[in-house]
């Protein structure tokens, strides 16, 4: 027959096969998120070449690769390839206890996930974790404007693993997964 299957992959809305250094992922994080970090004694940081500024904290990407097709579709994932963070991250300090979590890898497959390597007091503890789900069903479509294209609106959520990992540095039970981190926004160069 010359008619094409019903669940041949559809043509993308968005493909960057090798991106360049430039561009950022940053989350604005979630007002109960940042009370829950106040109410235990949790003060937050940036390592390396992240920024914190207000409510936002954004991390510099440094490579990776991007296809996104149209949620409508149905075509699933509908956001494919890897982004790299490498040379930042987010650190959480209480007392004389302080966690780094950097390196992040955003995996947008089938779970979406963000791995990063753990360090408590500056010793490594876990390499490439699985320290934040990814809800992707909250995605604005993707826009180029000016040579940068922007995926906005995925949710950010602390995975099981790190939640359990954080209650036991900080000697707390308050962390569960799925605890809403904020919501995200990437901004990656398209040249």
């Amino acid at each position: 027959s010359s008619s094409s299957p019903s669940f041949a992959r559809p043509e993308p809305v968005a493909s960057l096969p090798a991106i360049p250094a430039g561009g950022s992922t940053s989350v604005a994080l979630d007002p109960a998120f940042v009370e829950a970090l106040g109410t235990l004694g949790l003060t937050p940081g940036t390592v390396g070449d992240a920024a914190l500024e207000g409510t936002s904290v954004s991390f510099p990407i440094t490579g990776g690769t991007v296809t996104v097709f149209d949620k409508e579709t149905g075509y699933k994932p509908y956001v494919q390839g890897t982004l790299f963070h490498a040379g930042s991250g987010l650190s959480l300090t209480a007392g004389e206890t302080t966690v780094e979590l950097t390196n992040f890898t955003i995996d947008p497959g089938t779970p979406s996930r963000l791995f990063g390597d753990v360090a408590v007091n500056g010793q490594p503890a876990v390499a490439s974790a699985p320290l934040f789900d990814l809800d992707g069903s909250t995605l604005n479509p993707p826009t180029i404007d000016g040579g940068t294209a922007t995926l906005q609106g995925t949710e950010v959520l602390l995975s099981a693993e790190a939640a359990e990992l954080l209650n036991s540095t900080f000697e707390t039970d308050a962390l569960a997964g799925g605890l809403l981190i904020g919501i995200a926004t990437i901004e990656v160069p398209t040249a």
